[in-house]
């Protein structure tokens, strides 16, 4: 789902007028006694509301919309172009809903159709495996989220020059992987190639602009570059709380972002209220059991870490713990990173055994989706090498103990 339109109010904007008009025609349908029509609405306009309701990140209420959709679709003769497109709508409104098995599924069936409706190498494939691959991306099989986008861009690039505006996304999706990947200079390349075509076309007030430049700021605070990433953080947040309001979910990941740089400048009361703000709304919408819920409790949880509330800290990692285990899976890398976290937490509390065990799983897990340069690794052998020189420290400190009780008193009196 590309969105091409120019201007960022626009886009809520028409897609109310159009809710309204839609909504009207069915009251106008209705005869004297208030009931429907026996003709039901069409899959394109079921499919049609649904996408409005996903414009609007309302994904509860498009679900039964795009759902009905690919009913009627499927029991229309002749008719795979329009199931092919319900499906692809589904994968979307799945893996956003944090259902990442079904959005899959549902993402490949439709990709099927689309090479027998189409042709393998049609520009629609090509959009479709971009949406395959972010679901790779969030279920963490990075190497199939790839080998997705490289397809795409094989496909894409045959029909489009390289400095055409439609590249843009692509080039956006290729650089979020590298990000996750660990390959950030690779990434700043591909970044800066897309938001020169984005301010081209789009332009810098553009709703999907807004977007990417909160991606670039969560890529420069890994690079340490703070104050660039917080000028682009402000600027995202501006754009995208004119559109949605100041507090819609759809900005919670912005705020986050926000959090991250308090945090790396160290103002934990801030980066904690600005998590806070984001979980609020998130739970609020998409419910306790979300991935993105789930990563929010572990961004909170580490601020928790960092300004000493343990005691807040170890409620707020153990629920991230639990949501992202259930909703991403065990082996999964931002699992990994949470157990990381309660590891830290326990490090701190003096409970080295079970530090060292949640270090030793969170390991195995990202050694086995990452190589060891990736920064993920690089953190838990961070919480490892703190923990064993807390416990020499300890052991050191408990040996002197004990040799100044073997001391006789009078020796104990000369210390």
């Amino acid at each position: 789902m590309v969105n091409n339109i120019r201007r960022p109010s626009a886009i809520l904007k028409n897609a109310r007028r159009a809710t309204v008009v839609f909504v009207c025609l069915i009251l106008f349908a209705a005869d004297a006694r208030g009931r429907l029509p026996a003709k039901s609405p069409s899959c394109k306009s079921l499919r049609a509301m649904a996408r409005i309701y996903m414009a609007y990140g309302d994904y509860e209420k498009a679900e039964p919309l795009a759902e009905k959709a690919l009913t009627v679709a499927r029991h229309s003769a002749d008719n795979e172009q329009e199931v092919g497109s319900c499906l692809i709508d589904l994968a979307w409104l799945y893996k956003n809903q944090g259902r990442f098995a079904e959005a899959e599924q549902m993402c490949l069936s439709g990709l099927e159709l689309q090479k027998e409706v189409y042709f393998k190498d049609h520009p629609y494939i090509a959009y479709t495996l971009r949406i395959l691959s972010s679901i790779y991306q969030n279920r963490g099989k990075y190497t199939e989220a790839e080998a997705a986008l490289d397809r795409a861009m094989a496909i894409i690039t045959k029909y489009h020059q390289p400095d055409d505006d439609i590249l843009a996304p692509f080039l956006v999706d290729i650089g979020k992987l590298l990000v996750a990947q660990g390959r950030l200079s690779q990434a700043e390349g591909h970044y800066d190639r897309a938001l020169e075509l984005l301010n081209s076309s789009y332009g810098p007030e553009h709703l999907y602009t807004a977007g990417v430049l909160c991606n670039i700021a969560k890529l420069y605070i890994l690079q340490e570059k703070y104050a660039q990433a917080e000028k682009l953080v402000e600027k995202a947040a501006a754009v995208q709380q004119r559109v949605y309001g100041c507090d819609h979910y759809l900005v919670a990941a912005t705020w986050l972002t926000q959090a991250r740089i308090c945090q790396a400048t160290e103002n934990c009361g801030q980066a904690e209220a600005l998590a806070k703000k984001a979980l609020a709304a998130v739970e609020k919408k998409l419910g306790s059991a979300h991935p993105m819920t789930g990563e929010i409790l572990n961004a909170l949880g580490e601020f928790y870490i960092d300004d000493g509330k343990y005691a807040e800290a170890e409620q707020t990692c153990r629920r991230a713990v639990k949501v992202l285990e259930n909703s991403l899976g065990e082996e999964n890398d931002n699992t990994a990173m949470a157990l990381n976290n309660l590891a830290r937490l326990y490090l701190h509390q003096g409970r080295y055994a079970q530090a060292q065990s949640l270090c030793e799983r969170a390991l195995s897990i990202l050694e086995n989706i990452f190589d060891d340069s990736h920064p993920s690794v690089a953190a838990v052998h961070q919480t490892m090498l703190e923990l064993k020189q807390k416990v020499r420290t300890v052991a050191r400190v408990v040996s002197a103990e004990h040799s100044a009780e073997r001391l006789s008193p009078a020796t104990q009196a000369a210390y």
